[in-house]
């Protein structure tokens, strides 16, 4: 996007989450608006086609101009930024192996917010990759499926499920297979998760799959290319987007918190007035500017061409585990009345605890890194095994 038209975007997109966003937060956390109201206005804004190129109907901005309005975005209630996240990524593992009619068919659809998909990896019993345990076996034009999954994030919504299980008899990824299953498809069983600790108005689904009926013709790809499609295109800018979802609600932590501190007064003194106070801030902003510029720093090689996945898992690494220490020193900040309901700054600290497993924990990032250091390349180069991937 030329500069001047992003320039615009950008202005229009603080206003929304510095004006409507906050009364739909509120609406999300007290339960007085229903999710769809959200799914409505962000379609309707066109903030769920942001990074999609314009030949599909998207807005074709950079991974650097996307990663600039996606710290807007995240001031705002978590499951907003969620759903803004998750829609400008989740048309790259659907596109890259889709047919022209399957393009057609959900992919443009997809992006202009027509129908919602939702990605569906993540098993009760199995870790995120190879050892997916739900099968698959043809039975004429249709695949029928046996098997759970949950963690499935937007089920309460979702019109399709992009769903990843292994044929019967195989192992490895080379037996996998995704597939896009229609939630009224006979079979399937969509039981609601209970309430998660932050992201209120999020629904998370248990799906079971007894003998599930899904036709042929909504396979993506080949068969033994499942774990492909899961992970083409997607894994890495998503990691990117999380690297930034966290920069965005940091940010919006530490301003609490200065706020606070100029306004708190205790023994004839602000807490701003306080050389521990104003250290602590100091500490808050460098470690957000940090994560910020690693993530800014991956956007360039992305939109170069040269991103690696050990690049993505750092920005992801450092940014969640900051957003940890930010938030916790926030919190601490405001004392204890920031501990009750009602106070943003309790509803961030929930909030901030999701980016810790979305798209893998830690541990999961440290071993893509450790892996590349190790083989003297890119993770991407290493002749072992994908890396277990959690994605919620």
């Amino acid at each position: 996007m030329e500069s001047n038209a992003f320039f615009a975007l950008q202005h229009e997109v603080e206003d929304f989450v510095e004006g409507p966003a906050v009364d739909m937060g509120l609406g999300l956390e007290n339960g007085s608006i229903g999710p769809m109201s959200v799914w409505d206005e962000l379609k309707r804004r066109g903030y769920l086609r942001l990074a999609a190129p314009e030949s599909l109907g998207g807005l074709g901005l950079s991974m650097g101009q996307y990663l600039t309005l996606l710290e807007k975005f995240s001031a705002m209630h978590g499951s907003m930024r969620m759903i803004v996240h998750v829609m400008n990524g989740i048309w790259r593992p659907v596109h890259s192996h889709a047919s022209f009619a399957q393009v057609e068919r959900f992919v443009k659809p997809l992006i202009q917010g027509e129908h919602i998909i939702t990605f569906t990896l993540t098993e009760p019993n199995a870790g995120t990759g190879s050892d997916i345990k739900t099968k698959a076996y043809r039975d004429g034009n249709d695949y029928v499926l046996n098997g759970e999954k949950w963690l499935i994030t937007f089920a309460d919504v979702a019109d399709y499920f992009l769903l990843f299980a292994r044929l019967a008899g195989s192992a490895g990824s080379g037996g996998t297979l995704a597939l896009l299953v229609d939630r009224d498809s006979p079979g399937l069983d969509i039981e609601l998760m209970p309430a998660s600790m932050g992201l209120s108005g999020t629904g998370h689904g248990h799906l079971r799959l007894t003998e599930c009926r899904v036709p042929v013709v909504n396979r993506l790809g080949d068969e033994g290319e499942g774990l492909d499609v899961a992970f083409h295109g997607f894994l890495d800018p998503s990691r990117l987007g999380i690297g930034m979802t966290t920069v965005g609600l940091a940010q919006r932590a530490l301003d609490l918190a200065i706020e606070r501190a100029k306004t708190r007064v205790t023994f004839g003194k602000s807490l701003a007035q306080r050389a521990t106070i104003r250290e602590r801030l100091a500490e808050m902003a460098t470690d957000v500017e940090a994560a910020r510029q690693l993530c800014l720093w991956a956007a360039r090689r992305w939109d170069e061409g040269c991103l690696l996945p050990e690049d993505a898992s750092k920005a992801k690494l450092y940014g969640s585990e900051m957003l940890q220490r930010v938030t916790d020193r926030a919190l601490q900040i405001f004392g204890g009345i920031g501990y009750f309901h009602g106070y943003e700054i309790e509803r961030i600290y929930r909030d901030a605890r999701a980016q810790r497993f979305e798209e893998g924990t830690a541990e999961v990032q440290k071993a893509v890194i450790g892996r590349a250091l190790v083989a003297g390349g890119s993770a991407q180069e290493a002749k072992q095994d994908p890396v277990p991937v959690v994605t919620y």
